[in-house]
C-alpha cells in the first residue's frame, strides 16, 4: 500500500496535480517534485465528440509513468455540445463518450470528471488580478462581464438579463476601456481552461448560442439525465465513476442556463440518475462562489457520491463578484472543508483522489509563461499547505477517536 493510501499513517487524500500535457509549460519532474503522486489529464489534442483512442490513451499513461507518477482520473472527458442540446448527431456522440469510456477502463481509469455547461466552461473576467502580496488571482465581477456581453458580443436582449443600475455601470466601464482592453477582456471570457479543446470568436460565440435557443435550465436538467442514462450502464459496467464538475461561476451567464451549482441541484441529479457511475467533483471554488452552498455539510450529505475533489478558495466580494484567494483563506473554511473529507475518508475506508485548484501567479512563476491559474509555485504552495492540513487533522481526529 502506498503512502498515499496508507489508512494509519495518511494522508489519507490521494494527491494530484492537473497536468495539461506534453505542451504544459509545467513538466511531470516537477509535479512529482511538489509532492504530488499523481496527475489528472486528459486527450486534449482530441476534438470534442471524437472516441479516444486506446493506444494514444495508453502512451499517455506510459509517458505519465516513466516519471514516476500515476494516472486514474481523466480530467476532462468533455461532453459535446451536441449531446447538451440533444441535436441530431446525439446517438452518435452517445456511441463514442461510451467506446471512450472503454478504453479508459482498458487504460486502467477509474474517474472520468466532466461537466454540463453550454459553450463556456469555465469564465473569468481578469486573469492576473493583483494581491496585496504582488502575487496574480483570477477574478470574476459582473460589471465587465455585462460589458463584454452588450457591448462587445452584442448578445441580441442582453440589456434585459441585467439590472439598469447593471447596464449604466457596464456602459460606464466599457466607455473607458481603450481599445486594447477591450480585445482583452473579450479574449478572457473566451479563453477557457488551458488546453481547451475548443475556442470561441465572439462571432462565433453568438453563433453557437443559436443550437441553444429554446432550451431553459429544465430542458437542459432533462437532456443530462439523458445523457447519463444513456452512459452510467456501462460505466457502472466498467468500474468507472463519472462525476460532475460544478458549474464555474454557479449563476447563468450569457443568457444561457446552469444546472449545476447548489446542493439542491445535485440532489435532485442522484436521486433521477441513482447509477452508482453517477458522481460529483466536489470543486470548494466553483461552489464556494455561490453563497448559499455550506461546504462541509455538503461534503456530509453527498459524501458516497464524490469522487474527485477540487481545493481551492475564492474570497467573495459582495454581487456575487469573487477572486480567487489562497488555499487556506477566502470563504471555504478549508480546515471544515478537510475536516469532513477526512471523516468520509475514515468511515467509507477510501482515499479520494485531490488536487489543489489554481493557484496565484507567484515567486518566479511572475516571469514564466504560465497557463492562467495553473502556475507552479502557487499550487505547490497550495498543496504543502492542505497536506499539512490534513496531516493535522488526521492527528488530532486520531488522538480523540
Amino acid at each position: 500500500m502506498s503512502a498515499s493510501h496508507d489508512r494509519t499513517t495518511g494522508p489519507w487524500m490521494t494527491q494530484a496535480m492537473r497536468w495539461f500535457g506534453p505542451a504544459d509549460p509545467v513538466s511531470l519532474a516537477a509535479i512529482r517534485q511538489a509532492g504530488a503522486s499523481e496527475v489528472v489529464t486528459a486527450l486534449h489534442e482530441v476534438p470534442n465528440g471524437a472516441v479516444w483512442p486506446r493506444e494514444t490513451i495508453a502512451a499517455r499513461r506510459a509517458m505519465i509513468e516513466a516519471a514516476g507518477l500515476g494516472w486514474t482520473v481523466v480530467e476532462s472527458l468533455p461532453v459535446d455540445d451536441v449531446i447538451k442540446t440533444r441535436g441530431p448527431l446525439w446517438e452518435e456522440r452517445i456511441a463514442a463518450y461510451r467506446d471512450s469510456l472503454t478504453n479508459l477502463a482498458a487504460c486502467g481509469i477509474t474517474v472520468v470528471t466532466y461537466n454540463f455547461m453550454p459553450l463556456l466552461d469555465w469564465t473569468r473576467t481578469d486573469l492576473a488580478y493583483p494581491m496585496p502580496d504582488g502575487a496574480l488571482a483570477l477574478r470574476f465581477e459582473w460589471d465587465a462581464v455585462a460589458a463584454y456581453d452588450i457591448h462587445i458580443l452584442r448578445r441580441p436582449g442582453a440589456e434585459a438579463d441585467y439590472p439598469p443600475a447593471r447596464v449604466a455601470a457596464a456602459a460606464a466601464l466599457f466607455a473607458r476601456l481603450s481599445p486594447a482592453d477591450r480585445d482583452a477582456l473579450e479574449a478572457t471570457i473566451l479563453a477557457g481552461l488551458p488546453g481547451s479543446e475548443e475556442s470561441f470568436t465572439s462571432a462565433g460565440f453568438l453563433a453557437a448560442m443559436q443550437d441553444y435557443a429554446g432550451i431553459d435550465a429544465d430542458r437542459l436538467r432533462e437532456n443530462h439525465v439523458a445523457f447519463l442514462r444513456a452512459v452510467c450502464p456501462h460505466a457502472d459496467a466498467l468500474g468507472i465513476r463519472l462525476v460532475l464538475h460544478p458549474d464555474d461561476p454557479p449563476f447563468p451567464l450569457f443568457g444561457l442556463p446552469r444546472i449545476a451549482s447548489t446542493e439542491a441541484d445535485f440532489a435532485a441529479l442522484f436521486d433521477r440518475v441513482p447509477a452508482p457511475s453517477n458522481g460529483l467533483c466536489f470543486c470548494t471554488g466553483s461552489l464556494g462562489a455561490h453563497p448559499d452552498n455550506d461546504l462541509p455539510g455538503m461534503i456530509e450529505r453527498l459524501g458516497d457520491r464524490i469522487g474527485f475533489l477540487h481545493l481551492r478558495s475564492v474570497q467573495r466580494e459582495g454581487d456575487h463578484a469573487f477572486h480567487e484567494a489562497a488555499h487556506l483563506g477566502g470563504d471555504a473554511n478549508m480546515p471544515a472543508v478537510v475536516a469532513a473529507i477526512h471523516r468520509l475518508s475514515r468511515a467509507q475506508g477510501r482515499s479520494i483522489p485531490m488536487r489543489p485548484d489554481h493557484g496565484h501567479q507567484m515567486a518566479d512563476d511572475l516571469t514564466r509563461r504560465c497557463n492562467p491559474g495553473y502556475s507552479l509555485i502557487g499550487r505547490l504552495r497550495g498543496l504543502a499547505e492542505l497536506r499539512g492540513l490534513e496531516a493535522g487533522i488526521a492527528h488530532v481526529q486520531g488522538a480523540c477517536a
